[in-house]
C-alpha cells in the first residue's frame, strides 16, 4: 500500500507544479505588459501566445480607467485561480 500512497503524492506534486508554472507564466506577462517589453520580440510573443489562453475569461473583467492596475487585477486574478484550482485537485489527488 506504501508504493500506491507515494504515487499519489507525486501525482499531486506533478498537479501542483502545473498549476505553479501557468501562475508563474501569468506572473511573467504581467511584468512584461508594464515594463513595456517589445511586443515584436520572439520572447514577448512566446510568453503571450501562453498567457492568454491561460487567463480564460479574466482579461476585461475590470475596467478601473488606469491601465496599469487592470493588468495587475485581471492576469494576477487568473494566477490565483491556477493555484487555487490546482491545489485543490493536488489534495484531491493525494487523498
Amino acid at each position: 500500500m506504501p508504493y500506491v500512497a507515494r504515487n499519489e503524492a507525486t501525482a499531486a506534486r506533478i498537479i501542483s507544479g502545473v498549476g505553479a508554472l501557468f501562475a508563474l507564466t501569468e506572473g511573467l506577462y504581467i511584468l512584461l505588459l508594464l515594463l513595456h517589453a517589445d511586443q515584436s520580440n520572439r520572447f514577448f510573443t512566446f510568453i503571450k501566445g501562453f498567457a492568454e489562453p491561460l487567463a480564460l475569461f479574466f482579461p476585461g473583467l475590470f475596467h478601473t480607467g488606469n491601465g496599469t492596475i487592470d493588468i495587475i487585477l485581471n492576469y494576477g486574478l487568473a494566477a490565483v485561480f491556477w493555484l487555487v484550482v490546482s491545489g485543490f485537485v493536488a489534495r484531491m489527488v493525494a487523498r
